[in-house]
Parts: structure tokens; sequence; C-alpha cells
């Protein structure tokens, strides 16, 4: 047996096989009418003409495909996507150009609107006069806020009373106006979409419900932008077995499932959704069949992905996209964290945050079960695909659970030998 990545003591999963997940089911148009490859062309035209874009790096992590007993492991690292340093950059303020150019299309008929003309200002009478408004346990609204600066219109975050201080200073540094709920993310969510509705803001929100689908739908094409590129910066030879991806709402699950399921078909590897134990609303829909609350009391250090209630867009590519649902403790997470912060996976120390690591942590959890890794199919060949989707967005949060600031981590030489 191989080293065991974490110890099944401190990060025993939860899996579900989903008995709705079809292999055989071609991505058709009830598919493409969320996600499309069309659509992502769109996206990357225009997100790939943003200033500062950069493919993310694709990092092969040998060490810790060894200690998981599979034979490739491979990390897309979002830990410097723009200046906000999560794959959130992609979603929310490409969906605040998206809007923005409409409302102006709609107020200036027959003008074609660009990015540029909204960031040099040529519609400020419109764009100011415009406030988008979303809740976020961090990321999100951090994208939206940047958004809403770049291109020009008010920006209202709601954040849960949970959301840290750090994370909240970092949306109101884009100018946002910052408002805590007394309450969960789901009540954040519901609170921002009355306000709007009262005042005649536009909710810019990664979760879909009945009657808020378009806006949501922008979010996760961007998304694909960041999937696209990890396709292209794998080995020409080599395909990933699997894809481990964390949850939340849905989002990021489904535009990755959904763009791996249109471009590979048959082909696309097996697609395993984690969640923490606590917050685990895509598990709890899997097992019942139909989109459900989670039952837990949503409290994790994976605060990005303290979701109750899922998203119905995201629902409708996983129900049948997606293979496997698993649920992990908090120890998973920091234990991946302070193993990549280490170098010990093979190559020179990463930067990860909590919730940007589940993926990778759900991964290594089910490795140390050989049960689970059984059911998964999580075998000697395996090769695995993890999307790290956030570095350090709470330097202090981070430090706490590291025990070391992210600064030194990536600073640090020694680290890079496994020390």
């Amino acid at each position: 047996m191989p080293h065991q990545a974490v110890s099944p003591s401190s990060c025993l999963p939860r899996h579900f096989s989903n008995p709705r997940a079809d292999l055989e089911r071609v991505y058709g148009p009830s598919e493409r009418a969320i996600l499309s490859r069309a659509a992502f062309e769109e996206a990357m035209a225009e997100i790939g003409a943003w200033p500062g874009y950069a493919p993310t790096p694709l990092r092969s992590l040998p060490g810790l495909a060894r200690e998981a007993g599979i034979d490739r492991l491979w990390y897309k690292d979002e830990s410097a996507r723009f200046a906000l340093g999560s794959f959130k950059a992609l979603g929310g303020a490409y969906a605040v150009l998206r809007l923005l150019a409409r409302e102006v299309t709609a107020r200036v008929p027959g003008v074609p609107v660009t990015a540029l003309d909204l960031v040099v200002g040529r519609y400020a009478k419109v764009t100011r006069t415009l406030t988008v408004t979303t809740a976020t346990d961090g990321n999100h609204g951090r994208s939206v806020a940047w958004g809403a600066q770049v291109f020009g219109c008010n920006c209202v975050v709601y954040v849960p009373s949970a959301c840290s201080p750090g994370r909240r200073a970092a949306i109101g540094a884009y100018g946002a106006r910052v408002v805590v709920v007394d309450g969960l993310y789901d009540d954040a969510v519901r609170r921002a979409a009355a306000d709007a509705a009262e005042q005649g803001w536009f909710v810019v929100s990664d979760t879909s419900y009945t009657g808020y689908m378009d806006i949501p739908r922008d979010v996760m094409q961007g998304y694909t932008v960041m999937v696209e590129e990890a396709l292209s910066q794998l080995p020409a030879s080599e395909r990933p077995t699997h894809v481990f991806v964390q949850g939340g709402v849905g989002s990021l699950p489904a535009a990755v499932c959904g763009h791996l399921w249109e471009s590979w078909g048959r082909q696309r590897p097996r697609f395993v959704v984690v969640e923490p134990h606590n917050a685990d609303c895509l598990y709890q829909s899997a097992v019942a069949g139909r989109p459900v609350r989670s039952e837990g009391d949503l409290d994790t250090v994976m605060a990005g992905l303290a979701c109750g209630e899922v998203s119905l867009l995201a629902w409708a590519i996983l129900e049948r996209g997606a293979d496997d649902f698993l649920t992990i403790p908090d120890e998973g997470a920091v234990t991946a964290m302070r193993k990549l912060a280490d170098g010990n996976h093979g190559g020179r120390p990463i930067v990860a945050g909590e919730s940007g690591v589940a993926g990778l942590a759900g991964l290594l959890c089910a490795a140390a079960h050989e049960e689970v890794r059984l059911a998964l199919g999580l075998a000697p060949d395996a090769r695995v695909l993890v999307f790290g989707t956030e570095g350090a967005t709470d330097p202090e949060v981070y430090e706490r659970i590291v025990g070391r600031s992210p600064e030194n981590v990536a600073e640090d030489p020694l680290s890079a030998a496994g020390r």
C-alpha cells in the first residue's frame, strides 16, 4: 500500500454514487441552453482581452500522487488570477460586463457596446445610475465589486455574519458598500434579492433560482475559461481519468462538468463533486434525486462552500453529469493546505485557500479509505485533475490555519525540499 495521504481517523469521507449519471447521454440542446462551447468562445474572446489576463498554471504534484497511490495529479492553480487571487474573477466581473452592455444598449439603441467603451467611461452617464448587488461568502462578491469598479457602476454586496473582516475589507477596497446580514449565506442571498427588487438594482449572483437564470448562466460561462485553459495545458498524450471539484451552490462543478461533457463526450473523466460534511446541499440533492437543502449547520472552515441551497441551473447539469458526490470534514482541507504549503508534493510551495483545496482534499481523503478508493475507481494508473480555485484570499485566516503567512510560504526555499 502507498503512504496514506491523510490519516483515516481524521478524514472519513461520505460517498454517494449517482444512480442518474449517464455516460452515454449526449450533451444536448437542454444542456447547451445553459453552457455551451459557442458561449465559451464569446467569453474567452472577451476575458482574454482584459488587461492582465494570462492563463493560470497547471501544476503537476507527483509527491501527492504517490501518497494517493495514483499515477498523475494535476492542480490548476488559481491563486494569481488577475488581482483577486481566485477563479471567481472570471465569473462575477464577466456577468457585470454583460449586464451593463445590455442595459446601455437598451438605452442607446443600435450602438454596439464594448468592454473598452465601459472602461473608458464612454457611457458613464448611464452606468453611474446603475447598481449591481450580490450575496457572497467572499470571492464572488469581490469579483462583482471589481467588475463594477472597472466597468463603471455602483455595487452593494451582502455578506453573512460569519464572513471574515479581511474578506469584507477586500470587497470594500473595490468601492462596494458591504452590508453584513445577521444569518447565513442563503439569508444574504434572500436579503440581496429583496433589496434589489425594492431599490431597482440588478442582482449578479452565481446561484440561480426560479425566475432568475440569465445572469448566473453568464457567471458559469465565465468559469469555463479556466476549464479550457486546463485542457490545453494537459500533456497531449494524457487525459485525466478523474476530476474532483468543490461544490458550493454547484456553479463551479457544473461549469467544469458541462465543459468537459460537451468537449469530450463519452471519453470525459469520472466526475466527483466534493463538499464539507456540514454544507452538503449537492450530496443531499443527489441522494434525494431533486434539489433539496443541506441539513447541516453550514459551519465549516471552507467558508466559500458554506451554502445550503442548490443552484437550479447547476443541478440541471450535475443531475446526470456528475458521477459521484463526496463530503469531507474540515480536517481534510486543513491537511491539504498544509501539504501544499510544505512543498512536499514535489514542487515549489503552493499557497491555497481553505475553500480552494476541497477537491484535492476530497481526493486525499478518498485515497486514505480503501472502500471509497475502490468505489471511485482510484486505481494505480488513475490520473486526476483538481482545481485549486483560490489563494490566500484572507491572509489572516490562512496564517491561522497553516501556521505561516502566505508571504513566508511563497518565499521559503526550504519548503520545496519537503522539510
